[in-house]
């Protein structure tokens, strides 16, 4: 079983910088694959990256390809998402993940096992 916390949202400026984290609880993080999703009203939830059980591989949705970086302490059981050059279009409620059996990176959000319960991210032009 995993718990996620997720924290860092709040208010920006366009064109400024937000850090979200995402803190784990349990055993089994290092053994997760991470993912980082966001939702507005009315839209399905959306992925934004995604990153490997260790520091390597990352995946990244077009949009944020560039801007956003996602990372991960295993020692801290956090994952992290740098978001720069912040976007209005980037407004919304974003979501920690867990995918605690797959091996491959994937940007399908019913691949993952475990959510965090969200964290508003709001960008203002």
């Amino acid at each position: 079983q995993v718990q996620l916390v997720e924290s860092g949202g709040g208010l920006v400026q366009a064109g400024g910088s937000l850090r979200l984290s995402c803190t784990a609880s349990g055993r089994t993080f290092n053994r997760a694959l991470m993912g980082w999703f966001r939702q507005t009203p009315g839209k399905e939830r959306e992925f934004v990256a995604a990153i490997s059980r260790n520091t390597g591989p990352t995946l990244y949705a077009d949009s944020v390809r560039g801007r956003f970086t996602i990372s991960r302490d295993n020692a801290k059981n956090t994952v992290y998402l740098q978001m720069n050059s912040l976007k209005a279009e980037d407004t919304a409620v974003y979501y920690c993940a867990a995918d605690g059996g797959g091996s491959v990176l994937t940007r399908y959000a019913s691949a993952y096992d475990y959510w965090g319960q969200g964290t508003q991210v709001t960008v203002s032009s």
